[in-house]
Formats: structure tokens, C-alpha cells, sequence
């Protein structure tokens, strides 16, 4: 977003209700998890033996867990839900450094 060089305060109104509306989608947001859910076989050469797994980085420490097939749909929510999360927060962070300039700016 371009912001020009005489912004007023008032200008400031357009980020700050931006911000305002990611902090509300934040308190709002639901079950959440990190990673990456796929389909591995036991012989993958024959396609037998599916199962899921759920892989995710954590503290800096590569994770696997086995999920079961009744938790599977439930993991990919919380998945998107995780994603939502990195999204709006990413969002507020550009936000927050347009903020900042144009009001050292003025």
C-alpha cells in the first residue's frame, strides 16, 4: 500500500480501523495447528497400508505425528485455521509498519 508523504492523523483512520478488524478476526479465531497433513502407505510401492501423518516444525524441532482417520477433517481445520492465523498476523505486521512511518512522517 502506497502511503503519501503529507498524511494527517486522520489519515491514520484507514490503518487503524485495519488493524482494528485483524483483532478482531484474531480474538474470533478458533482450534489451530501447524503442519501438514498426507497420505503414506506401509508398502508404498503396492498402495497398502494407508494411514495419515502430520508433520509441523516446532520450537525447531521437526515433528511427526499418526493421525487417525476419524480425526482427519478435524485436522485439516485446525491446519486452515493455522494458516488463517499466519496470514492476519503477517497483515497486521505490514499494517503496523505503514502505521509507524507515516506517523515518524508527520
Amino acid at each position: 500500500m502506497y502511503i503519501p508523504h503529507n498524511m494527517t492523523t486522520q489519515d491514520l483512520s484507514p490503518l487503524e480501523n485495519e488493524i482494528e478488524k485483524i483483532k478482531n478476526e484474531l480474538r474470533d479465531i478458533g482450534e489451530m495447528r501447524p503442519g501438514s497433513l498426507t497420505l503414506q502407505y506401509k508398502i508404498p510401492d503396492q498402495k497398502k497400508g494407508p494411514y495419515y501423518q502430520l508433520s509441523f516444525t516446532h520450537k525447531m524441532r521437526s515433528r511427526t505425528h499418526y493421525v487417525r482417520l476419524d480425526q482427519v477433517e478435524e485436522i485439516r481445520k485446525q491446519i486452515e485455521v493455522y494458516k488463517r492465523f499466519k496470514n492476519l498476523v503477517e497483515r497486521w505486521i505490514v499494517l503496523a509498519i505503514e502505521h509507524s512511518q507515516v506517523k515518524m512522517k508527520q
